[in-house]
């Protein structure tokens, strides 16, 4: 064999080495949008998944629903906020989700047991407000059907526990199983006194659907780039605040500095009415 024959096969060998090392690099990429991570270092980019979601979210279907209801306990204008944890606590985390969205269920799943403790210790009080944008993007229910079942969780003093299991329970992006009611309400079994006739029944009639579409409607008309968006005191902090990337520490680190000088909260929300 000539040298140039063996130079040749040699490169060839290098380069199809280095396409295979480029795919795999580009499938790494790929993962990290989709499912990032850092909950144990950086949070890095999962919001990207927010973005392509946000960019090709359907509009909602305001004409078949019926009146907007508000769940009970919802604050702030149009009643869009559920809060959690004190209502004067000295600082407040505005998080914009979609239950279907996994960049959602990674900074849910990865921030939770940070967040349930600030709010315990009256040093925070989250607004949770929800959006309905992977049903444009994948096609079927999910996301409206998830956010009305957790409205009516709201409904029955249950908002959060129930938020919580549907995070810990999402299925796949393209799997379409929170469209159908049944395992919505399989999933609020988990969630002690939520499944009950009332709940059964707010969930399969679509109670909240109207909130849930006015709720994405003010989403997709506002300066969001995806979900989930995180805003502590209405400063963007996920996938950053700053230069520093968001990490369970730093959240904690965040609200010490913004609470500084300020005692904690202790006044809770008054409980749902009963419907």
């Amino acid at each position: 064999m000539s040298e140039n024959n063996r130079d040749g096969k040699r490169a060839a060998r290098e380069r199809l080495l280095q396409e295979r090392e480029l795919d795999k690099a580009r499938e790494k990429r790929r993962r990290l949008l989709i499912v990032s991570a850092a909950v144990v270092g950086v949070l890095g980019l999962a919001a990207v998944v927010g973005v392509i979601a946000a960019g090709t979210g359907g509009k909602d279907d305001a004409s078949k629903a019926g009146p907007v209801i508000a769940p009970s306990g919802a604050e702030g204008e149009e009643q869009l906020a559920l809060p959690a944890g004190a209502s004067d606590a000295p600082s407040t985390l505005t998080i914009w989700e979609d239950f279907r969205c996994p960049a959602c269920a990674v900074f849910e799943n990865g921030f939770r047991d940070t967040i349930h403790e600030l709010t315990d210790s009256g040093q925070l009080r989250v607004e949770y407000r929800l959006a309905a944008l992977i049903d444009g993007r994948f096609g079927g229910s999910g996301s409206l059907r998830a956010a009305n079942a957790a409205a009516c969780a709201q409904d029955a003093g249950k908002f959060v526990p129930y938020h919580d299991v549907l995070y810990q329970n999402q299925p796949p992006e393209t799997d379409d199983a929170f469209g159908n009611n049944a395992r919505l309400i399989e999933l609020a079994g988990k969630v002690e006194g939520l499944d009950t006739p009332a709940f059964r029944s707010c969930v399969e009639q679509g109670k909240h659907d109207s909130w849930v579409n006015k709720s994405a409607e003010v989403f997709r008309n506002g300066d969001f780039t995806g979900t989930p968006t995180v805003l502590l005191n209405g400063e963007p902090v996920f996938p950053q605040k700053g230069s520093e990337q968001i990490s369970p520490e730093n959240l904690k680190k965040w609200v010490t500095e913004a609470n500084e000088g300020k005692k904690p909260g202790t006044a809770q929300p008054p409980a749902p009415a009963a419907s």
